[in-house]
């Protein structure tokens, strides 16, 4: 497959497949990088796509930079992207996994995506917040007066971040969105996707007995499916 690699204003991408007008931006989540866009890649340029993916702050080749990966840096370089992409590309759709959704409900609800796929996704960082704090016997007060404790899960806890998902809420999301949902995600409870789903229209395919971070051979599987089905 065709790649070419580039930056958009310090943040490195790769573009995959043969030119097109149509793209899907994809964005990663946690522990990932934009290499591992590979696998939708090859599905969705086998369509008519080109594929767009890049690393988010301190993921794949940022990782040894100071650029923490906050909601607020990652919105503004999801935005930056998105900036590049509208310039490039005349029909434009997204591909989001974990984390990376979640970003992208900040940064892109003025954005009418053509099609959107979400894997594992977080759909509510507020709730998810405020249950590592009851995880933790963290309160607000504590948090706000530390502003950062850290966590035995390997998390820090952080009060700028938490105040700003509370100031920005995902209250709107007009595009025509596919959920892939693994039934014991310990971090997007079953009533939250739910109420996504319900709420802005989204579609739901729910994998039995799998976890957040789907990776066996069989949720491989089912994965590649859901994809080739959607894209």
């Amino acid at each position: 497959m065709h790649t070419q690699k580039l930056t958009i204003d310090g943040i490195p991408a790769i573009i995959w497949g043969e030119r097109s007008d149509r793209v899907y931006l994809v964005v990663h989540g946690k522990a990932s990088c934009k290499e591992d866009a590979e696998r939708f890649a090859t599905i969705a340029v086998d369509k008519g796509y080109q594929v767009i993916s890049f690393d988010l702050p301190e993921h794949g080749e940022r990782a040894s930079l100071e650029r923490a990966c906050t909601v607020q840096n990652a919105v503004q370089d999801l935005r930056t992207v998105m900036d590049y992409v509208r310039q490039n590309w005349n029909s434009v759709s997204l591909f989001a996994t974990s984390l990376g959704a979640y970003f992208s409900l900040v940064a892109y609800r003025d954005v009418d995506f053509d099609k959107c796929l979400f894997s594992s996704p977080i759909l509510n960082m507020q709730r998810l917040i405020e249950n590592m704090m009851r995880w933790f016997n963290v309160t607000p007060e504590q948090l706000q007066v530390q502003r950062e404790i850290p966590t035995p899960i390997g998390e820090t806890l952080s009060w700028d971040y938490y105040r700003y998902v509370r100031e920005y809420p995902v209250e709107v999301w007009n595009s025509p969105t596919a959920i892939l949902y693994p039934e014991l995600d310990n971090l997007t409870e079953p009533e939250v996707v739910d109420e996504f789903a319900e709420r802005f229209g989204a579609s739901i395919q729910r994998v039995a007995g799998s976890e957040h971070y789907m990776h066996s051979d069989a949720e491989l599987a089912i994965m590649d499916a859901w994809m080739i089905q959607h894209a």
